[in-house]
């Protein structure tokens, strides 16, 4: 394309600028090809003349368009060079406050220096998962695409920033591990992320100091190596450290300080640990005062050190080799103050009992002697013999700093090793991610060693940068095939050659540090010998002999060469080094103990510290160490750089380049020569010019179709849009080398996108005019049209109008035409007379007014004449200053050439060697004068300061003692106001009073006449009265009419009130649910990760022992199913085993019937008068009320054993347990895995434990319970006047056996709760007076006399101790034999229970009219089996159980008469029935038969409808069906198949209808082993399937109806009201299931919580792409330039989601819930749930992308909102308050559509956006991007408006929607109308065992 084309008029260009480094002009006329120069506009107004080379023909830059201004990627501009990237940066950091822009495959980040909310939680989540281009640049979207490559590619990745000191490189990091450490997790309990990230604090307070340009600048490089396993998550981290800063250990430039940890310590010296540290403030040490800056603002150093302590404990460093650590610190800050005086001038010392010295050898535990020896002598060592010189002051000094730089290289060593230790886990690392944090180019007015190996790193930094960058770009064009030529960049290999090469600068430096006599000066001539007409990069300086400057990537950097071989050697005095190693503290020797090794142990092999290494012993120690000593620092730091670059190389490099906006710290402000110079350094620019050199701009084919249509005509869109843009592109751009068409992507030179734009820009701008033409047509047109049918309807009534008047006027002028004849004459003569008054009054005024005009002529002549006069000597004068001003400007013309001739000859003067002495001579004893000078002065300001301070002290004072005096004085005069207005007062008072006198004096005068003239007025008076009485009447009836209103106002306002405190109460319910909803969340997670602990600690024995195979009940996934199991198993084993007695039972009732049948024959009247006996004893000794009691207890007596083999169980189950976990304990102590310590192990101790604790409580209830139960029996067996004898010696016996007061208090408590009889309760015992009472035996021996008593009393306790031994022994035997008595009557109990209840059930399943029959038959056998075993056992006590068993054999006997004669007249009955019916014929016979044979022959006819009719609406199963229940109903329903074929809640109905029959049977363990399975299983189904949401859907709407049934049949009458009778006869009878029905409602809860989750998994994919990024209103938006991060889904192809995939998915969710039976409510719920996770994320999303925020994606979304909300309207769910839920992003779309200028605008915007917070409102104004050129961004000015006016909101300052908060659910009561007794079982779920009752 012709440049003509582009500098056209009013094109805008970028021209250099000294100040601003950029400026930016516009043309004001087109550029013609052979123009010798521009003519340009500035943005100030000025004109100039841009000149132009013939030549190269220097066009100036172009600029961008406004739209692409700003881009997230400045790869997306068009015009790629440095200007348009400095302005792209400054307009995102000031106007948008945005600080992370992509370049690339760079992140730049410029420091704020402000901290902002944008690295929070809720930022990490939104960036997580995210692609790097879908969101806003920023530090998480980089770590997220290493984390990502990571995964997916299999392939270590690297993370390197960069930047010079104060650019933010330690902060970038740190938040980039904080990202990985939020996002990866732990892979174990260590915390291992909370570890790396403690590390930061650490290495900071070591290695981080305060320079001029950061207050935390890292003085070292490190390189973190965070670790992650298999799963991604991190297990642990390594670090490598480069070229710690060890000089500024002893040294620090003025306004810097040394390391924080120095100055933490002093500020802390007053804590008490470190009072034995003897340090001070941070001024008293040499080594902390020379930058004389100790403190930094805002900076607390103690709490510094506590954060610096705290993660030394936490990376297992603990507080001995901490308070060690300190020690050695002090100790350097110590021997800092030592000081080296002159001995003489070869020699010096150190003054005897130095105090610093002296602390110094106590820390560190050395001698003083040879300390101070050694620090002033070296010793030499030759072939033969040893030397030991002394050392000069200055010598002296600096091997004391250099013994303190090295002490603290070999402590930071140290603690890097350990960090490195505490970070290392034993967990295979499968992956990892590095974090590079490094320092960038420095360059400085004295430059050195340091910033000589800075620079080199940076130098191959750089060159692996372009390598890559190369690389990519190479990989782009190949992937598209597209032909393409080699790039030419700038390759710094020359450079590093120059420097690491074969007889470069570090070969030369390590040989000449090899040399005897090698110096600085001797190794810079060899230098200049080597490389200076060599390398065109090296070059000498032309005033210095001991420099030399390198023209590195970023700049030319001049180097000082003294000090590079002292601190290449870095050499340390070895005897200084052995009397270090000889000290006693443990530290200190530790930390030397490595000297003889070649590498450090954390593996950092550069100049952290220094590497000097001494030998001790001569030899072959010596050898090694003299071999050692040949790697110099250097040549350390090239290896470990080495390493580095091989480490990056194979990994995938990540780029973060920190940018440094100002130098003076300031927020958001913007140097651009500071920045410019920080772009070129750190290779953004050549990543740029790299870009610039190819195809920067790349479209899909897609985008270039949506962006350009509008330059495409009808008949070139054809169905393959890849041709149609081919053929498009081929007709717009005529030159084929600016662009090539790859496979999926357009490829464009730099520019043609503009091009392409300002095409689209004028084709908008044509159709635009057309339409504002057309359409203000039509406008005029309708105007038009309107106003001629008005114009036309004013006309004919105007005209009817007049009509009107005419015909009036007609009529009147003939009536008035007689008046007038008679009027004429007067009215002629009275306007003669009126004209003639007028015209002598129009004269008199006229004359008047010719006259004042005259003389304001005259008087303005005159004034002009002046005006004139000196009009025309000011335009002289300004004629004459102009010639004067030209002809100076002449001169000074003249007068500059002449200068610059002259300044020429002078430079070449000043060339001279001889001309520049001269013009120095003397300068040096000005210097000196002048340095006087400014001591005097600093001397002179000291004392004025001094004298300023004490003027202020007494100021200060004076002014405090007059504020007092002042404060006095006001007080005073307060009080004399006071006074004065007292008397005052009381003056006016007098005056008062005395017209009050005169006052009533006249009143009364007046009164007195007043009362003769009352009488003559008393009868008006009453009649006036009457009047006002009326009126008063009429008032009062106004009055009652205005407190009605008035009534119902304040009862409108109670309301209004009370409604309002409604929805606060409601309020507060939800936030409570919501809180309570959360708990049960973190319930199910704990429990979730407790089922993970076991199912690995199964794995692990199970991978322990191979040969074990573990029983079901191990199996289990979690506690609950373990319970159930084994209780299921308990169950089984008790069914099978009361199956064995009843069989038993059933065999030998008969042979025991028929031999025991005529003793009982023959023992019946000797039982009955036995019987009578013992009745008539019985009254007498028992009133009747006794008897009632004793039946009471013993039925209490019944339940009580109940309870005792329940109990029993349960501790046969718990010891059950304790012995599997104890073997699978010792089974695990066996391996490694299980060993003490180990995660298995603690777990299994932990349930040992509680197993253990369970059973200590469990035997504590049985003890009770016999207690109890002894007590009880002892009771029913003896009579009244025993009982006070009995129940003490029961309590003594049974708490005897409690071991503590504790056990004792327990046992008590739990006789006082469960013995609910009277006796009892009669006199109830405290548990202090049972202590006091079973304690009180031995009494106070201080209180006896010493007159022999403590012997008597001594005797009298044995003998009562004897005697209580016996009694004690008695007891026991007796209450063994008891206990033997006990168990095996429970035994016997526990049959028959089991027995009772087998035949309960068998009972059951046979007519009404056998059951009576079949129980007194079954109770006649068990009274005669209780017998013939009595009988067998114990004769006496047979005949007393006889005697029962015969009364209830009478009472039964009876019943049974009874019955047989009601079944005798039904019989009749059914006789005369069924001849009636006429179908039995063989009725006859009826009355002949026996009543076993009567129930079977009427079955067939009449009982077969009647059950039908008379079902229960229950089921009945057997115990061990109850698995196959569980899992054919549960576990292996498919929900697809019940919900389509069957009714909804099917499963909830069969489970209830079972629950329904074991309350029925009055079954209780029944009951509670149903619904514990049925809970268990559910949780099982859905941990198993938890993310089907067909699963998970079906089972909420099914724990629903359950618990919906649950209440609807409970019998409770709040939930009984829309029942029918039918439905209130199945109410539960025998159990109260309210516990339950709490626990299945939180079951419920949990499910409607996974329903959330897994709702949300689904359409969080959808979300941003339906509700953002798809083009639902074709055409509206415009694709822009999105660079080299391209998105996603920019554009939706056909794999992509789009608002139709959002709907569906919906209706899906809609659909399944309705056909699943879920309630209607839980189904607005869901929604509401639903619409909230699409506002949030959407409004989220959008708040993270510039690029979504313009006018036509509002209307994009406002319209998709509108098809949400038709989707709620065709639901009928509008009322749900989903719409609501999508108020903040309605208003964050009308938001990007508003107008946004003026100060009404604003208030607009404030009362719109109430939903949306001021965070977000300000961050969608800034983040507004214009996608076309008519529209205009957001003025900064505007935002700040926005944000005065609300600032004055009470809001949370998150800026993002938390997209993870779940609404509280409740579950409002549905009752069913569905019979229970209509319920068909189907076929298909297979319950065939299910029998209906």
């Amino acid at each position: 394309m012709a440049a003509s084309e582009l500098y056209t008029k009013s094109a805008r260009v970028w021209i250099p600028d000294a100040e601003e480094v950029w400026k930016s002009a516009e043309l004001t006329k087109d550029y013609k090809n052979d123009d010798a120069s521009l003519q340009l506009l500035l943005e100030d107004g000025a004109n100039i003349e841009y000149k132009l080379d013939k030549k190269i023909k220097n066009l100036p830059y172009l600029r961008n368009p406004d739209i692409l201004v700003g881009e997230n990627d400045l790869t997306a501009l068009s015009y790629l060079h440095e200007p348009a990237v400095l302005h792209n940066l400054k307009v995102r950091f000031i106007d948008s406050k945005l600080i992370y822009t992509y370049c690339g495959i760079v992140l730049v980040a410029i420091n704020p220096y402000e901290t902002l909310p944008i690295y929070g939680t809720d930022i990490i989540n939104a960036y997580s998962g995210q692609n790097m281009g879908d969101m806003d640049p920023h530090i998480f979207a980089v770590a997220e695409e290493a984390y990502k490559q990571m995964a997916r590619d299999e392939r270590n990745q690297s993370i390197i920033v960069s930047g010079e000191s104060g650019a933010g490189k330690t902060v970038s990091a740190k938040y980039a591990m904080r990202y990985f450490a939020t996002v990866s997790g732990s892979a174990s309990e260590a915390n291992v992320e909370e570890k790396v990230l403690a590390s930061n604090p650490i290495m900071e307070a070591i290695g981080n100091a305060k320079t001029t340009r950061n207050d935390n600048s890292s003085r070292f490089g490190k390189y973190i190596e965070i670790g992650f396993d298999s799963r991604y998550r991190i297990i642990g981290a390594n670090m490598r450290t480069y070229l710690l800063e060890k000089s500024r250990v002893v040294f620090q430039a003025d306004e810097e300080r040394n390391y924080h940890i120095f100055y933490q310590l002093c500020a802390s010296s007053h804590l008490p640990e470190f009072k034995a540290l003897r340090l001070s403030s941070a001024n008293d040490f040499l080594y902390t005062r020379q930058g004389r800056s100790p403190v930094i603002d805002g900076v607390d150093d103690t709490k510094e050190l506590c954060t610096t302590r705290n993660a030394f404990t936490l990376l297992g460093i603990n507080e001995s080799y901490q308070m060690g650590l300190f020690q050695v610190l002090a100790a350097i800050l110590h021997l800092g103050n030592v000081e080296i005086k002159d001995k003489d001038s070869d020699s010096s010392l150190i003054p005897p009992n130095n105090r610093h010295l002296t602390a110094f050898c106590e820390l560190v535990g050395v001698t003083y002697q040879d300390m101070a020896q050694w620090l002033c002598h070296r010793k030499l060592k030759t072939a033969t013999e040893t030397y030991i010189k002394p050392l000069p002051r200055l010598q002296a000094t600096n091997a004391r700093d250099a013994l303190s730089k090295h002490i603290y290289a070999k402590l930071f060593n140290w603690i890097v090793e350990h960090v490195n230790k505490a970070l290392i886990t034993n967990v295979k690392q499968h992956s990892f991610i590095g974090v590079l944090d490094i320092y960038g180019f420095e360059t400085f007015e004295i430059n050195s060693f340091e910033q000589f190996c800075i620079n080199y790193a940076n130098e191959k930094l750089q060159q692996q940068f372009n390598m890559h960058v190369f690389k990519l770009e190479q990989e782009e064009y190949m992937k598209e095939q597209i032909p393409w030529t080699l790039i030419d960049f700038y390759d710094n290999q020359p450079c590093i050659n120059l420097i690491e090469a074969k007889m470069g600068i570090l070969d030369l430096l390590d040989e000449e540090c090899k040399m005897p006599k090698g110096s600085d000066d001797s190794w810079a001539q060899k230098l200049y010998n080597t490389h200076l007409k060599t390398c065109s990069l090296f070059e000498k300086p032309r005033m210095s002999n001991r420099a030399f400057i390198i023209q590195h990537f970023a700049d030319k950097v001049e180097y000082q060469c003294e000090g590079f071989l002292e601190k290449n050697k870095d050499t340390v005095n070895e005897e200084q080094i052995n009397v270090l190693k000889a000290s006693k503290f443990d530290l200190l020797v530790e930390l030397f103990q490595d000297e003889l090794k070649a590498t450090s142990p954390t593996g950092q092999v550069p100049g952290t510290g220094g590497r000097t290494r001494l030998s001790i012993k001569p030899g072959k120690s010596r050898e090694t160490s003299s071999k050692e000593h040949k790697k110099t620092v250097g040549c350390q730091f090239r290896n470990s750089l080495q390493m580095l670059m091989e480490t990056l190389n194979a990994t995938t490099p990540h780029y973060v380049r920190c940018i440094k906006p100002n130098d003076f710290k300031l927020a958001f402000s913007f140097d651009p020569k500071r920045a410019v110079q920080q772009l070129r350094a750190c290779g953004v620019l050549e990543t740029i010019r790299i870009s610039a050199a190819g195809f920067p701009s790349r479209w899909t084919y897609q985008e270039f179709f949506s962006r350009y249509r509008v330059l495409m005509k009808q008949k070139d869109v054809l169905p393959d849009k890849k041709l149609t843009c081919r053929n498009v592109l081929e007709k717009l751009v005529q030159d084929k080398d600016k662009y090539q068409f790859g496979k999926t992507k357009i490829f464009f030179r730099a520019g043609q996108v503009a091009y392409l734009e300002k095409l689209r820009a004028d084709k908008l701008r044509v159709a635009c005019i057309r339409i504002q033409k057309t359409i203000r047509c039509w406008l005029a047109r309708k105007k038009y049209l309107r106003m001629r049918s008005a114009a036309i309807t004013i006309q004919r009534f105007t005209r009817g109008y007049q009509a009107r008047c005419l015909a009036k006027f007609l009529r009147r002028t003939q009536a008035a035409t007689i008046i007038q004849k008679y009027q004429r004459m007067v009215v002629e003569r009275k306007r003669y007379r009126q004209k003639q008054a007028a015209a002598l009054a129009m004269q008199t005024i006229l004359r008047a007014y010719l006259a004042r005009q005259k003389y304001k002529a005259l008087l303005r002549e005159h004034k002009a004449v002046i005006i004139q006069k000196r009009i025309r000597g000011w335009l002289a004068r300004c004629w004459y200053k102009r010639c004067l001003h030209s002809i100076v400007y002449l001169q000074c013309c003249i007068r500059r050439m002449k200068a610059r001739r002259e300044l020429k000859k002078l430079k070449i003067e000043a060339r001279s060697v001889e001309h520049f002495k001269k013009l120095n001579k003397g300068m040096e004893n000005k210097i000196m004068q002048l340095q006087r000078k400014v001591d005097d002065q600093h001397k002179e300001n000291r004392v004025i300061s001094e004298k300023l301070i004490g003027l202020e002290t007494s100021y200060g004072a004076e002014s405090e003692r007059l504020r007092g005096e002042l404060n006095r004085l006001r007080g005073v005069e307060e009080d004399a106001k006071n006074k004065a207005n007292q008397v005052t007062s009381l003056l006016e008072e007098l005056e008062r009073l005395k017209r009050e006198l005169t006052v009533t004096q006249q009143e009364k005068k007046t009164i007195e006449d007043w009362a003769q003239t009352y009488r003559d007025e008393m009868e008006k008076m009453v009649s006036e009265l009457k009047d006002q009485n009326g009126l008063l009447k009429k008032d009062k009836d106004d009055l009652n009419r205005l407190i009605q209103e008035q009534s119902q106002q304040m009862t409108e306002k109670m309301a209004r009130a009370i409604t309002q405190e409604t929805q606060q109460l409601v309020t507060d319910l939800n936030e409570e649910r919501s809180r309570y909803q959360n708990l049960l969340t973190e319930h199910l997670r704990l429990e979730e990760k407790y089922d993970d602990l076991k199912e690995e600690i199964a794995l692990s024995s199970n991978v322990s022992k191979p040969g074990h195979r573990r029983t079901d009940s191990t199996h289990s996934s979690n506690e609950s199913e373990y319970t159930y199991n084994s209780e299921y198993t308990e169950l089984e084993e008790g069914s099978r085993a009361s199956e064995d007695v009843t069989r038993g039972i059933d065999t030998s009732l008969t042979l025991k019937l028929q031999k025991r049948l005529t003793e009982l024959e023959q023992e019946k009247q000797s039982l009955r008068d036995e019987l009578e006996n013992k009745e008539e004893q019985f009254q007498r000794a028992r009133a009747r009320d006794d008897a009632e009691f004793k039946k009471a207890r013993g039925a209490e007596l019944e339940y009580e054993s109940l309870k005792r083999q329940e109990l029993e169980s349960e501790n046969k189950k718990l010891k059950h347990d304790l012995a599997e976990m104890r073997r699978s304990l010792l089974g695990d102590a066996a391996t490694a895995a299980g060993a003490p310590g180990s995660p298995a192990y603690n777990v299994l101790l932990d349930q040992l434990n509680a197993s253990c604790e369970e059973l200590e409580v469990r035997k504590e209830e049985v003890l009770i319970l016999r207690s109890q139960l002894v007590s009880q029996k002892e009771a029913m067996h003896h009579k009244d006047e025993k009982e006070t004898m009995t129940e003490p010696s029961i309590f003594v016996e049974d708490v005897s056996k409690l071991k503590d007061a504790d056990e004792l208090k327990q046992a008590y408590i739990g006789l006082k709760d469960t013995n609910r009889s009277p006796r009892f309760m009669r006199q109830p015992l405290e548990v202090s007076d049972l202590l006091s009472r079973l304690r009180s035996a031995a009494p106070d021996f201080h209180k006896l006399n010493e007159d022999g008593e403590l012997w008597l009393v001594n005797q009298g306790l044995k003998e009562t101790i004897r005697l209580l031994e016996h009694q004690l022994q008695t007891q026991r035997r007796g209450y063994d034999n008891e206990v033997e008595a006990l168990r095996g009557e429970l035994q016997n109990v526990k049959e028959e229970n089991n027995r009772q209840q087998q035949l309960l059930a068998q009972n059951l399943q046979l007519p009404p009219e056998a059951r009576i029959e079949a129980s007194l038959q079954h109770e006649i056998t068990r009274l005669t089996n209780e017998n013939l075993e009595l009988m067998a056992e114990d004769p006496t006590a047979s005949r007393e159980a006889r005697v029962i068993i015969l009364r209830r054999m009478v009472d039964l006997m009876e019943q049974l008469e009874k019955q047989d004669r009601t079944i005798r007249k039904l019989k009749k009955q059914l006789k005369v029935y069924s001849k009636r019916i006429g179908e039995m014929g063989a009725g006859q016979t009826e009355g002949q038969t026996s009543p076993g044979q009567m129930v079977e022959e009427p079955i067939h006819p009449v009982n077969i409808p009647r059950r039908e009719k008379d079902f229960q609406g229950m089921l009945e199963y057997k115990k061990e069906d109850e698995l196959k229940l569980v899992k054919n109903l549960i576990l292996e329903l498919k929900p697809r198949g019940v919900a389509v074929n069957l009714i909804p809640g099917l499963p909830a109905y069969i489970l209830f209808m079972c629950l329904r029959h074991a309350d029925y049977v009055n079954d209780d363990q029944k009951v509670r082993t149903l619904l514990t399975s049925t809970i268990n299983s559910i949780k099982k189904i859905l941990k198993k399937r938890g993310d089907d949401f067909e699963t998970v859907s079906f089972w909420l709407a099914n724990t629903c109806r359950f618990l919906h049934c649950l209440k609807q049949y409970s019998g409770d009458e709040a939930f009984m009201k829309h029942n029918t009778t039918r439905q209130n006869e199945h109410s539960l009878s025998n159990f109260d299931l309210a516990e339950y029905r709490q626990v299945i409602s939180d079951l419920a809860i949990q499910i409607y919580q996974q329903l959330i989750k897994c709702m949300e998994n689904i359409l969080q994919p959808m979300i941003v792409s339906g509700m953002l990024e798809h083009e639902t209103i074709q055409g509206v938006s415009g694709v822009k330039p999105t660079g080299l991060r391209k998105r996603t889904s920019s554009i939706a192809d056909e794999g992509t989601y789009t608002l139709d995939s959002i709907l569906r998915q919906l209706s899906t969710f809609h659909s399944i819930m309705c056909q699943h039976g879920t309630d209607p409510e839980l189904i607005k719920q869901v929604v509401k749930q639903q619409f909230y996770i699409i506002g949030a994320v959407t409004l989220n999303n959008l708040l993270l992308r510039k690029d979504m925020c313009s006018w036509s994606k509002g209307m994009q979304i406002r319209y998709n909102v509108s098809q949400l909300e038709e989707w709620l309207r065709d639901k009928g769910l509008m009322t749900c308050g989903a719409k609501e839920t999508l108020e903040p992003l309605i208003q964050a779309a009308q938001l990007l559509q508003v107008k946004k200028k003026t100060d009404e605008d604003a208030e607009a915007i404030c009362s719109m956006c109430h939903a949306l917070t001021t965070a977000q409102i300000v961050k969608v104004l800034n983040l507004y991007t214009p996608v076309n050129e008519f529209e205009e961004r957001v003025s900064v000015a505007f935002i700040r408006t926005i944000q005065t006016r609300l600032r004055d909101r009470c809001e949370s300052p998150q800026l993002l929607m938390d997209t993870k908060m779940i609404y509280p659910v409740t579950f409002p009561f549905n009752p069913s109308s569905l019979a229970l007794e209509t319920i068909q079982i189907p076929s298909s779920l297979n319950l065939g065992f299910l029998t209906r009752v």
